[in-house]
């Protein structure tokens, strides 16, 4: 489906749980391909090549993994321990909570699967949405869960030039604010630092 200069296409994943070479996580989970929030410093635009996009196209794509939860749920049950001692990432090369996770629901679907199985690992969440408070009632079901929230300036404006289609800075600095005061362990990955960032 198109939507102007916007493409929104569901595919069948063959594996959701991927092992990653990041230092702070073991594997990671990238409910969709590609992201609508387009940020112009992106690294993950490469990501591009797998679905016969050029780097250019980042933004103007998302590709929906319908099928993530169900390969979650035979993928998770590998794992010794259920898990412990492991971290899992979501997600590493798109945002979990961007627009269309309101039609599809799929980072939604894959934490439910993590806390129904009872995983005894880490969950850490990566976004620059305030949607990630729908999945609040989840997230107190995990055993060990942090959420960070991507800042680039405190500035919206200066954001807004760089980050097209992202929320705001002041509401994803609200969004940190109200997940501490339900009790989830919350952090802010810096990164890149655009002008005007003043940090005390």
């Amino acid at each position: 489906m198109k939507n102007n200069s916007f493409e929104i296409k569901e595919l069948f994943a063959k594996s959701i749980l991927v092992p990653s070479k990041l230092p702070e996580c073991d594997f990671v989970i990238n409910p969709y391909t590609g992201c609508r929030f387009g940020c112009s410093y992106c690294y993950a635009s490469f990501m591009g090549r797998f679905v016969n996009k050029n780097i250019s196209d980042w933004g103007n794509y998302v590709y929906a993994k319908i099928n993530a939860p169900e390969l979650l749920k035979k993928e998770i049950t590998k794992l010794k321990d259920k898990g412990k001692g492991k971290t899992i990432l979501l997600s590493s090369v798109t945002d979990p909570f961007q627009g269309i996770e309101a039609k599809y629901k799929i980072s939604t679907k894959c934490l439910d699967v993590l806390a129904d199985y009872g995983f005894e690992g880490k969950v850490s969440i990566l976004t620059k949405s305030p949607a990630v408070l729908s999945v609040l009632s989840i997230l107190k079901r995990l055993k060990n869960v942090d959420v960070g929230l991507t800042i680039t300036s405190t500035n919206d404006q200066i954001s807004r030039y760089f980050e097209k289609f992202a929320p705001s800075l002041s509401s994803r600095l609200e969004t940190l604010k109200k997940l501490n005061e339900e009790g989830i362990k919350t952090y802010s990955f810096f990164g890149p630092l655009l002008p005007h960032f003043v940090a005390n």
